[in-house]
Parts: C-alpha cells; sequence; structure tokens
C-alpha cells in the first residue's frame, strides 16, 4: 500500500503549476495547506460541490493552520474567555469540484489588526488533477469574548504566533 503524500495537516510545499493552469494565483509560497477529499455529503444531486461547503472546507483549514501554529481554539477559549468568529466572508467561484476528487486548501494571512485578522484561502485541485484553482475567498475572523461576544483585542501571544 502506498502512503504518498504529506502527513495530514503538515504544511505542503507548493508544487508548480502545470501550464497555463491557474494554480494558488496570489497565495505565497509556503502557506499552510490542508488535504480534502470530496465526498457525497459534500455534493449536490450533479455530484458537485455545494457552493456553501467551500466554506466548510476552508473553516477546516483555517482551524488547522491556527493550530500548526500552537493555538487550539478549545484550549484559547478556556484560557482566555476569548475566541474568533468569522464576520466577513467574500468568496469567488471559479470552476467545480467533483466527487472522490482530492483538493489542496490553503490559508495565510493576508492582514493582522489588533482584533480581527483576514485571511487568503484558496480550494485547489490537487497537482495530479492539474491543480486548478476552483475558489478563493478572503475572511475575515473577530476576536470576542466568549461571554457576551463583545469585540476585544486579540492576546499578545496570539499576535506574535501569528506574524511569518
Amino acid at each position: 500500500m502506498s502512503t504518498a503524500g504529506p502527513p495530514q495537516g503538515a504544511p505542503v510545499p507548493p508544487a508548480g503549476p502545470p501550464q497555463g493552469a491557474r494554480y494558488r494565483s496570489g497565495a505565497p509560497a509556503g502557506c499552510f495547506t490542508w488535504p480534502v477529499r470530496v465526498y457525497w455529503e459534500d455534493t449536490d444531486a450533479g455530484g458537485i460541490v455545494f457552493y456553501a461547503n467551500y466554506l466548510k472546507f476552508f473553516e477546516r483549514a483555517r482551524t488547522e493552520w491556527l493550530r500548526s501554529l500552537g493555538i487550539e481554539q478549545q484550549a484559547l477559549r478556556e484560557a482566555t474567555g476569548g475566541m474568533f468568529v468569522v464576520s466577513e466572508t467574500r468568496a469567488r467561484y471559479h470552476l467545480p469540484a467533483r466527487l472522490d476528487e482530492q483538493l489542496l486548501v490553503t490559508a495565510w494571512p493576508l492582514e493582522i489588526g489588533r482584533a480581527s485578522l483576514t485571511i487568503g484561502q484558496q480550494a485547489n485541485r490537487g497537482p495530479e488533477a492539474g491543480g486548478s484553482l476552483l475558489c478563493e475567498a478572503s475572511i475575515r475572523i473577530g476576536w470576542v469574548l466568549g461571554a457576551d461576544l463583545r469585540p476585544a483585542r486579540i492576546p499578545a501571544d496570539i499576535l506574535r504566533a501569528l506574524q511569518p
């Protein structure tokens, strides 16, 4: 049995795109990459990924990116009383993903502020399938106090972990 590919959640170095393919346009080299397989539950009756499910793929990659930086959200809430919430999402769909395809979903910081950050994300076909850009998004997450959901400043140690 082959075990090709990185372990689940390991950053994947970007592969060069095939001639003429749109692949990771705008994503910086070495950005966090999370593999996602398309299952029946992700598709519509036509066998293509339902548009809203890209947001689920992006959430998983964002969560694993933060975890790779030592930021585990449940532990963070227990320790600080705060948490990240999505406050804005902008997505652009380019091509459909289909049942059983292996995707690579990326996450990287676009803007880091004192109370929020904007994350760039993309869903791409894996390099073995041409690496085409399927969907790209910018997602703004804000820091709030868990007790009343009021905006607050992101703790300094988290901001340090987010710096490149």
